[in-house]
């Protein structure tokens, strides 16, 4: 079996102005990344799928799904939703193949159709709460993707990995108190959004480092905190929140990880889900802001995913 990645051009549609870092030219630098380094032929490529609504209303409440799909502007205009968050005249389909794209490779590698999926889509996800987009983020993909999992595919347990740079608070939100669900993270402290960080719990074992944090304190807290966790878990499947903005070269955060860190936690979650999840991994694309490491980034995560 092969691994796939699922996108399509209405997730680079979505444009929130030439200003912002959160923008199209993430998926070319990815694309253009793959070719350069000669795994994109490796792959097998799947167009996104528009969302079903009630796999969005699993996560999100309908006043959520609202704010986003009524009140998309017209061609050339923006819609404010917050300070670092807006909407054009594509954003509501770009949201709807990002979600689209996590819940249809969630079926596929479940299906035994792939061994596992990586989505460069975007918006990102992991900000959005159940209850409003925030930061970024629109619908929060891996959580939609881990719902449906659980609640249509009815697996026990699933399992959701963020090395973001920000915290994934809408993930944390959304699985607080779901125990078939455990999330593992670590996160520079203080940084966007600003939220003072939670106990660690049973199922929510979400790190704080200072900035500069670098590859090597990462590494323990995989080895000392996360696997011990997910062990114990016994996940049926894994979701990623594959953010790439701990990259030394990324300037949003100030943490120090390298491309051969990114190699290395997803060679740690892959023997985990060969050990416990019959393989089964969906990674989604969530920050990464200087192009050429975002691009790099990427294809170490996937050469790690597809074992090439």
């Amino acid at each position: 079996m092969t691994t796939a990645i699922y996108s399509h051009p209405d997730c680079q549609r979505h444009d929130m102005g030439d200003w912002h870092p959160e923008s199209p030219a993430r998926l070319q630098a990815i694309a253009d990344q793959l070719i350069g380094s000669h795994i994109s032929d490796l792959l097998e490529h799947r167009e996104a799928p528009l969302v079903d609504i009630a796999d969005l209303e699993r996560n999100h409440s309908r006043n959520a799904i609202a704010l986003v799909r009524d009140n998309v502007p017209d061609e050339g205009d923006c819609y404010p939703l917050d300070a670092d968050t807006s909407l054009n005249a594509w954003s509501w389909r770009a949201a709807q193949r990002a979600a689209g794209a996590a819940v249809a490779a969630t079926n596929a590698v479940i299906d035994g159709d792939i061994a596992n999926a990586f989505c460069a889509v975007r918006p990102p996800g992991h900000h959005a709460r159940p209850v409003e987009p925030m930061g970024f983020c629109l619908f929060n993909n891996v959580a939609v993707a881990a719902k449906h999992a659980l609640e249509v595919r009815g697996l026990q347990r699933v399992a959701i990995v963020d090395f973001d740079v920000h915290h994934g608070n809408g993930t944390e939100e959304a699985f607080r108190n779901e125990p078939r669900a455990l999330m593992v993270s670590f996160f520079q402290h203080p940084l966007y959004p600003y939220c003072e960080p939670q106990p660690i719990t049973a199922n929510q074992v979400n790190v704080p480092v200072p900035a500069h944090t670098k590859g090597d304190v990462v590494r323990k807290i995989v080895t000392e905190q996360w696997l011990p966790a997910l062990h114990a878990f016994k996940p049926d499947m894994i979701f990623i929140s594959a953010g790439f903005d701990a990259h030394r070269e990324d300037d949003i955060g100030g943490m120090g990880l390298v491309e051969a860190d990114y190699a290395w936690m997803t060679e740690q979650m892959m023997a985990v889900a060969r050990q416990h999840a019959q393989g089964r991994i969906v990674s989604c694309l969530e920050g990464g802001y200087n192009l050429s490491a975002l691009g790099r980034s990427v294809v170490a995560h996937l050469k790690a995913l597809a074992e090439i």
